[in-house]
């Protein structure tokens, strides 16, 4: 395979890396929906303690931001590096794999890949980077689940953990607020394989971090209860109610949508103990829930050297 093909997805210099299917010439800077060139387009590189505990473990995870994204939430939270329309930096693969170096060599176990579904290529690049560099950590892929299942087939050697999103059962929810109507067709069809090579349980070391598994986050919206427990119930029908889930109170307003008629707030308590009773009613048993004051929390700045201390 050429770099031009392993840039743009491993089909030609058209990219097809994610869903969007937008046929960029990626090589040639004709950059599709995503705006993102063939290199390596990185945010961030640093420390996060904050992930679900089978992540962070005790050390943190070395969590690498991709800038931009396939899906452009009108709520996003990490909305600073997502925008589409937004400046973005490229990096070196050997600045990328000495950034990585550092934390790792601390005793850091995992790397996590945030919003990769764009840059698949990319993020196989950094795996085998490091790899050659006698560096093999827990690789965790966090996804918006917005990914083409036969890319995800293509990841069996390289992902240990996969932890996606499942963001919506409502499609024109989907299309209001990410502008992709068939995302609960697609993720759906993305979890499924995922699950297919994962299953329902995680393998953890002596030290609590996964080192093998699946974990389902969904953030509950504001004004959306019924998506939320339409979600659930799709985990529980099409994968099964023993799957890791991490359910997701920490939801706050952005500053473009702070006027927005229903995104412009927090959850209610109300809206938290319905999605939490549908939960319970399912059987699941296994994984996170956060507390409802969590909306306090979890608020990064990319601005900084780490966005998130």
């Amino acid at each position: 395979m050429s770099n031009d093909e392993r840039q743009s997805g491993g089909r030609g210099r058209e990219c097809e890396a994610c869903p969007r299917s937008c046929r960029a010439d990626r090589a040639a800077g004709a950059d599709g929906y995503c705006r993102s060139g063939a290199g390596l387009e990185i945010a961030s590189i640093c420390l996060h303690g904050g992930e679900e505990s089978a992540i962070s473990g005790k050390r943190g995870i070395c969590n690498i931001f991709f800038s931009h994204c396939n899906l452009q939430c009108v709520y996003c939270q990490n909305f600073q590096i997502s925008r589409n329309d937004s400046s973005a930096k490229s990096m070196r693969l050997e600045e990328v794999v000495r950034a990585a170096a550092r934390l790792l060599d601390e005793g850091v176990a995992s790397v996590g890949f945030v919003s990769p579904s764009h840059m698949i290529p990319q993020m196989r690049s950094i795996v085998e980077a490091l790899s050659a560099s006698g560096l093999r950590p827990i690789v965790v892929m966090n996804t918006n689940a917005y990914d083409r299942a036969d890319t995800i087939a293509s990841l069996e050697d390289i992902v240990d953990v996969y932890l996606p999103d499942l963001k919506y059962m409502d499609h024109s929810l989907a299309l209001e607020l990410s502008g992709a109507w068939n995302y609960p067709e697609v993720a759906l069809a993305a979890l499924r394989e995922m699950h297919r090579q994962k299953g329902s349980e995680l393998a953890l070391g002596d030290d609590g971090v996964a080192s093998s598994g699946l974990i389902v986050r969904h953030l509950i919206l504001p004004g959306h209860a019924e998506n939320s427990k339409a979600v659930l119930r799709a985990i529980a029908e099409e994968l099964s109610s023993s799957v890791h889930v991490s359910l997701m109170s920490q939801y706050y307003p952005p500053p473009g949508i702070a006027g927005h008629p229903w995104l412009g707030r927090t959850i209610t308590r109300g809206e938290y103990d319905e999605v939490l009773d549908e939960l319970e009613r399912l059987g699941f048993h296994r994984g996170w829930v956060q507390e409802l004051e969590s909306q306090e929390t979890y608020r990064p700045d990319f601005t900084k050297p780490n966005p998130f201390e």
